[in-house]
């Protein structure tokens, strides 16, 4: 029986045993040498104290020790957290004290920058280092283990743990309005409502090569691991070097025959603009999935033209529920330009939407706030009531018990055949890249400078990458810092795809009657 995530690796251990699990460049690990490998590690983090809903911290760029990392875990009955490999430091380490991360898997490169991580009181007590590189520096009163000491374990079973459904499989950290990150709380039980019916919904055999695109911290990447565990296929990991050059992505693809792949549209824009893609004929690719942002029609005619063997579907949903409406796409008309549907619920889910007064759109061309519910709805933020109570709230058209839904905040209307319509965020998070960025926490690390008075930010649209970033900026003095000292300022804040591309200062900001910064004249000056 399969009610937590790390069942999907046994079973297709069992069945598979020889079978690529997953591949990265030259090197790969079958689905039984993932299986011992992954026992062993989870047998030494409990070991080492992990208990059922301890939260591990994984600071490893993308390389089979991911993988190999989120499964340990969740055999050990611990709740992954990914970490953003190439995010500031300090951002980092705001996480890992705010979930109370004590054990962290980390690669031996990454391991050296830990001291500078914490140069006050080091919250960590295990470090293990999951590659055979040099051992890293030493942490007063921390243990680090290092991998001979995982691999050359005896015991190689299953270690026991007493997780059930509802418990937390991983957090996911997202942007935050206040300027610091917050967590979503994700249970086995919501994964696997996601992970079954795309599994289903796209016919997922062994015989399939799914490409991971995603960074392992991104929400896209679960379909990517946990689906291909589910049907025994072959996961190929994508290199961090390959997944921005457009040409050498494509050709990536087309090399090692993924037949299912799913990215931002971003990606897929500019492989069109920059791929070169009518070099390949991609035979085994079958399926295109995309989900983050509104895919530009015009990119996705141009990809349908040029790869249209493949089915594409767009998938929508925010981390908090994972992917809860689909849309299959249909061949598109020549003078299309509307964005396509985000389309219908996805299976064992619902989404409904209410105007202003609360009640149900219905009607074709009404408009009102999407909310979503089923196992698919995450459990809140790690460590925030407030936040979580503004947004999980109880289901408005139940009256008659309690459950929670998921007030996602975009702004839908109908069509007539039911599918619904991406209209816009009712607050100022955007998307840019597929990444969701809440603008507030960029404006909080400009603040955060010394010259900086004000600071607005805007989105400005895009139509390969969704949003780019423009601040406003007020600071004190003629002498203050310029636009190139504060994006390298913010980039030591935020991760770089929250860097404003472009910075404007200004003598003062326009404000509303009620004293705010008034973003909209921002944006219309932008």
């Amino acid at each position: 029986m399969v009610y937590l995530l790390q069942h999907l690796l046994i079973n297709a251990a069992q069945q598979l045993p020889h079978k690529d699990a997953v591949i990265y460049r030259d090197e790969k690990i079958t689905y039984q040498e993932l299986d011992v490998v992954t026992n062993q590690l989870a047998a030494v983090l409990q070991e080492d104290g992990v208990r059922p809903g301890d939260r591990v911290g994984i600071f490893i760029n993308k390389t089979i020790p991911v993988i190999i990392s989120i499964q340990a875990i969740l055999k050990a009955g611990g709740v992954y957290v990914p970490l953003d490999p190439n995010a500031p430091l300090a951002r980092l380490g705001y996480i890992i004290r705010d979930c109370g991360i004590r054990c962290l898997l980390t690669s031996s490169k990454k391991a050296a920058v830990l001291p500078e991580m914490f140069p006050q009181d080091n919250p960590l007590e295990v470090v293990i280092v999951t590659d055979d590189g040099a051992a890293p520096p030493e942490m007063p009163m921390v243990k680090t283990v290092l991998w001979p000491d995982v691999i050359n374990r005896s015991e190689t079973s299953t270690p026991l743990n007493s997780s059930i459904e509802t418990d937390l499989a991983y957090i996911l950290y997202t942007s935050g309005s206040t300027g610091a990150p917050k967590g979503v709380m994700i249970s086995h039980l919501n994964a696997l409502t996601f992970v079954n019916w795309g599994f289903e919904t796209f016919n997922v055999t062994a015989d399939d090569r799914l490409s991971n695109h995603a960074p392992l911290h991104f929400d896209l990447s679960i379909f990517d691991v946990f689906v291909s565990f589910k049907a025994g296929a072959t996961l190929v990991l994508v290199p961090e070097g390959t997944s921005t050059f457009p040409i050498r992505l494509a050709d990536w693809i087309e090399k090692n025959q993924i037949s299912v792949w799913y990215s931002v549209p971003s990606v897929l824009s500019m492989m069109v603009l920059h791929g070169r893609l009518e070099r390949h004929t991609f035979t085994n690719l079958r399926t295109i999935l995309f989900a983050g942002e509104v895919f530009p029609v015009k990119y996705l005619r141009q990809l349908m033209t040029l790869i249209p063997q493949a089915e594409y579907y767009n998938l929508y949903g925010p981390t908090e529920t994972n992917v809860i409406t689909y849309f299959h796409v249909p061949q598109l008309d020549p003078g299309q330009v509307k964005p396509i549907p985000i389309g219908k619920a996805c299976t064992n889910m619902e989404v409904f939407a209410l105007d202003d007064d609360g009640n149900l759109i219905t009607e074709p061309g009404q408009e009102g706030e999407l909310y979503g519910r089923g196992s698919c709805v995450a459990q809140g933020y790690w460590g925030d009531a407030e936040k979580t109570n503004q947004v999980f709230i109880p289901n408005p058209l139940q009256p008659h018990f309690q459950e929670t839904v998921y007030r996602i905040g975009d702004i839908v209307t109908r069509e007539e055949d039911g599918n619904y319509i991406f209209i816009g965020r009712r607050d100022h998070m955007i998307k840019s890249r597929g990444y969701r960025i809440e603008l507030g926490e960029i404006e909080a690390a400009l603040y955060s400078h010394a010259d900086v008075r004000e600071a607005g930010v805007v989105a400005i649209p895009d139509d390969v990458i969704g949003n780019r970033l423009k601040a406003f900026v007020v600071v004190n003095g003629t002498d203050a810092a310029d636009a190139q000292q504060l994006r390298k300022f913010c980039a030591d804040q935020i991760p770089a795809y929250m860097v404003p591309e472009m910075i404007e200062f200004r003598q003062t900001l326009p404000k509303t009657s009620t004293g705010k910064i008034d973003r909209r004249s921002l944006a219309a000056h932008s």
